[in-house]
């Protein structure tokens, strides 16, 4: 079968990123691996991905090698400035499930949106009684470099279809 929209597609992978400073490109750095013991798997057409991701992987099929390289403007873009607030500290309580280790410089918070939907912030700076935080996706301004194998490629059920993501083993449980 090959990978087109509504397939559950299953990948192994390494990711790595190099980033353009001064017409410059610094080496590729790995960030991610994920191998046969924690595939990565997404609903193809519905994955959240960068579309040249996806595209790129269209028309292939389990069992082929992958290897490419999504430039910053195909990937996540260069930083929004607008994206970067303080909030104060008092929104991160124990009450709501934080502790203070977790207001440290450097971490991400684990955060919801409005929808429900997970997202993450990065603390930059601790201000006192604000925290300046980050909600750029933390790949902003990077190229992304793509080495990998396609796992497992599958027709999406019903429900996966109906939720917009991949159910069982491999995905959420609801």
């Amino acid at each position: 079968m090959k990978i087109e929209t509504n397939t559950v597609v299953g990948l192994t992978y390494e990711l790595k990123v190099s980033k353009f400073e001064d017409e410059i490109e610094s080496a590729p750095f790995s960030v991610e691996i994920r191998d046969e013991e924690d595939p990565f798997y997404f609903l193809f057409g519905q994955s959240g991905l960068p579309e040249k991701f996806e595209e790129l992987l269209n028309g292939q099929s389990q069992g082929e090698d992958f290897s490419f390289t999504l430039a910053v403007n195909e990937a996540y873009g260069e930083p929004d400035d607008e994206l970067i607030i303080n909030l104060p500290k008092s929104q991160f309580s124990d009450q709501q499930g934080f502790n203070p280790e977790m207001l440290a410089e450097g971490n991400f918070l684990p955060l919801m949106d409005e929808n429900g939907y997970p997202m993450q912030a990065k603390i930059l700076k601790d201000l006192g009684e604000e925290l300046l935080l980050d909600f750029n996706h933390p790949l902003v301004g990077f190229d992304l470099h793509f080495d990998g194998k396609i796992i497992e490629v599958r027709e999406a059920s019903k429900e996966e279809l109906e939720h917009g993501h991949v159910h069982g083993e491999h995905g959420m449980h609801d």
